[in-house]
């Protein structure tokens, strides 16, 4: 078992019981309606009179009345789980098989309902909206709920989320103003030949050579069309062909991601993915069609208040802050951004396991480390800062 499994607490708190209860029911994005149903009937346990809730598919909105609003602030949490069997050591392993919370949403669930918790027992002067977010792992819920009726009235003017860092001990802040994660697109290629006998391949056009072909030329476009002052990934996880060993394949599919640090590069990339597949169409006599799946958008934290929340972090001693350097993730968070100032920071978990491994086992304990400074900001933002 991990040291993040044996450095939990021995009796968990509240939230990190809701946690563990959230971690053994892991669902695909918009599929969520076990943890739809959980989260609201925690919400229904808390006092009422502040509050209001509204639904958006398996999302959950919450509106938590202010003492004196002058504006609205927010906070969101994703939701959905990963399709990974799990191989922790938990005693409180996911019930769903295939599927688990490797990416640390039950954490963050957690911890937003312990922030809702929080403000809703000890109100601030103004409103908050709490968004917890179905599908972020795909086909992507931000874009989406941004633009959904339910969310119009309770837009938020400032909006905080996280996400948690196996590579940062607990009580370690990290993030940076600017652009902290990448842009990145999906990408399904599907090649379709002519099939024939292994013996004469002269009669076919064999659609694994024109995959194999495709993924080295897929390589070169960073190489060779991205500046090298730049940064882009371009990773093909998984190819898929063929029938038997002695069946040339009459088709084949590629599966993988895109990330760049630039809307621009992205748009380059892909014009030079579509100008190599225009190749191989003619090269190999097939079809290709290209399908660029889920595209979310950069995660660029406002400059003023991201460096407010460092400073504030820091001058109160809560935790200690790093400034990071930007990572090719991908969080569909920076729709919000886009349209609203606010910043996503990460919170250290300590685990040797990395995010979407099947062995992650976050520190628990950053849990209400978190919840404690996340209430405590809006709390300054809200009363201190009018």
């Amino acid at each position: 078992m991990s040291n993040s499994t044996t450095s939990t607490v021995a009796s968990p708190s509240r939230f990190v019981s809701i946690r563990r209860d959230l971690h053994q029911i892991p669902e695909a994005g918009f599929a969520e309606f076990k943890t739809q149903q959980y989260l609201l009937d925690y919400i229904s346990t808390l006092p009422q009179e502040r509050i209001e809730v509204r639904t958006w598919r398996t999302g959950i909105l919450v509106n938590v009345k202010g003492t004196a609003p002058t504006r609205r602030l927010g906070y969101r949490a994703d939701m959905d789980g990963l399709p990974i069997a799990e191989d922790t050591g938990y005693e409180f392993r996911s019930t769903h098989p295939g599927y688990m919370h490797a990416c640390g949403h039950d954490v963050h669930m957690s911890i937003g309902l312990g922030v809702l918790t929080h403000i809703v027992n000890q109100p601030i002067r103004d409103d908050i909206t709490f968004i917890f977010q179905p599908a972020e792992e795909g086909p992507g819920g931000a874009k989406p709920m941004l633009e959904c009726e339910e969310l119009r009235d309770w837009m938020p003017d400032q909006i905080v989320a996280l996400h948690v860092a196996p590579e940062y001990p607990v009580g370690t802040i990290a993030t940076k103003p600017g652009i902290l994660f990448a842009n990145t697109s999906e990408l399904f290629i599907d090649l379709t030949g002519k099939g024939g006998h292994a013996a004469f391949p002269h009669n076919a056009n064999d659609m694994v050579i024109a995959a194999c072909q495709l993924v080295t030329q897929l390589q070169t476009i960073v190489s060779r069309n991205v500046n090298p002052l730049d940064s882009a990934v371009i990773t093909i996880g998984k190819i898929d062909g063929g029938t038997k060993q002695n069946i040339i394949a009459e088709k084949a599919r590629l599966e993988g991601t895109i990330r760049t640090l630039s809307a621009e590069t992205m748009t380059l990339i892909k014009s030079r993915i579509e100008a190599l597949t225009a190749g191989m169409e003619t090269a190999f006599q097939c079809k290709v069609d290209i399908d660029y799946g889920a595209n979310y958008r950069q995660v660029f934290n406002h400059a003023e208040t991201t460096a407010e929340f460092m400073d504030w972090v820091r001058d109160n001693g809560l935790m200690q802050v790093i400034e990071c350097t930007e990572a090719m993730t991908g969080e569909d968070f920076g729709y919000f951004l886009e349209t609203i100032p606010g910043f996503m920071f990460w919170l250290g978990v300590d685990t040797p396991y990395g995010l979407h491994h099947a062995k992650i086992e976050p520190n628990e304990q950053a849990i209400d480390l978190a919840i404690n400074t996340i209430s405590r900001y809006f709390r300054w933002k809200s009363d201190e800062q009018q």
